[in-house]
């Protein structure tokens, strides 16, 4: 018998032996349920070619054409990724709405004899509940903000605090960039969709009655916006600051950043996306300290003279509470988990809601 749901919380996507994408790989690709596997029913090109057909020329041809690709494909299924898969799987299957894909791969499944569900909506299912938790309800996270300036080692502080065991969301990690305009990662980031899947799934694994740390950010990361609900609870948040001289930041950052300073093509790009209210003859000048391989210097001068005024600019508008001022004297091991036991104490000493 074919099951039905549309109860997608961590629970009871978590009961299902797998999560089934039965979309083309392109739709899969710009956002898909956490932790879901792609067997498509039809691929990118087929799609487009039966779609085709249906609009422009026959209907029954396009529906004929499209069973047949659908049944080869999801044999090929049956015969490779699910092969090894004994008669208790019990899988989950999605396509874009519930309708036509996802029916054709359950029953399928269902005359298997696997205990197979469809979830009811499909993807559109979990895409509603993504944007009702991040843009139409009002966060219910208990936030605590980590400040800090550039450098101050704040991912590798709010990495330690977890590993403390508390509650922390690591948006950079999420977002697949740093931040800065310095950022950028191997592979790029998610889309808008996928970033927002990733938050939402973090999210909802958290307690709320408990504190989240969450490292300040500006309202974007890379080309990812912060959705709205997420942007006003961490703008209501009080704040645990994080301070270290400009000497260790620097440090910090060059370490930090490695694999750009060793890219002098990368390096240089990055400076010429430098906002334009700075002068061209800084500009120059920081490009002169890249080429000549002064990295360190670099990395002084544009905390210096160009992060650190941005974070005192902010500072002043924002004017949020601090629960503690944590120094971070130097990069050492010791000093982080020094850095780290702090913020710990400030967050437990909130408690329970």
């Amino acid at each position: 018998m074919i099951r039905r749901t549309a109860d997608l919380s961590p629970a009871a996507r978590d009961g299902f032996d797998a999560l089934i994408d039965v979309r083309s790989p392109a739709e899969f690709a710009l956002d898909h349920i956490p932790g879901a596997l792609n067997l498509p029913v039809l691929d990118d090109a087929q799609r487009a070619a039966v779609g085709t057909e249906y609009v422009q020329g026959s209907k029954f041809l396009a529906r004929r054409t499209g069973a047949a690709l659908v049944a080869r494909n999801i044999a090929a299924h049956l015969e490779g990724a699910l092969a090894d898969r004994d008669g208790s799987f019990r899988p989950l299957v999605y396509c874009w709405r519930g309708g036509q894909r996802s029916a054709a791969m359950v029953t399928v499944m269902d005359q298997v004899g696997w205990p197979v569900t469809v979830l009811d909506g499909g993807y559109q299912t979990w895409r509603r509940q993504v944007k009702t938790a991040l843009y139409d309800t009002p966060a219910p996270h208990r936030l605590v903000l980590l400040e800090g300036p550039t450098g101050a080692g704040k991912t590798a502080v709010l990495a330690a605090v977890a590993r403390r065991g508390l509650q922390t969301l690591d948006l950079e990690a999420l977002a697949a960039h740093r931040g800065s305009l310095f950022g950028a990662l191997p592979g790029g980031q998610p889309s808008q969709k996928a970033f927002e899947t990733r938050l939402h799934d973090a999210l909802s694994r958290l307690d709320p009655a408990r504190p989240v740390l969450v490292e300040a950010e500006s309202s974007k990361i890379g080309v990812r916006v912060i959705p709205p609900s997420l942007w006003a609870a961490m703008s209501a948040a009080p704040a645990v600051r994080l301070d270290s001289p400009v000497e260790v930041r620097a440090a910090r950052t060059v370490r930090d950043y490695a694999a750009i300073a060793a890219d002098p093509e990368a390096l240089d790009q990055a400076l010429t996306r430098l906002p334009r209210h700075i002068g061209k003859q800084m500009v120059a000048e920081w490009r002169g300290l890249a080429a000549a391989g002064e990295i360190e210097a670099l990395a002084t001068a544009l905390i210096v003279d160009h992060y650190d005024p941005a974070y005192r600019r902010q500072g002043q508008a924002r004017g949020r509470a601090e629960l503690a001022v944590v120094g971070l004297g130097s990069v050492g091991e010791a000093a982080l988990d020094r850095a780290a036991d702090e913020v710990a104490a400030a967050i437990r000493r909130l408690g329970p809601a």
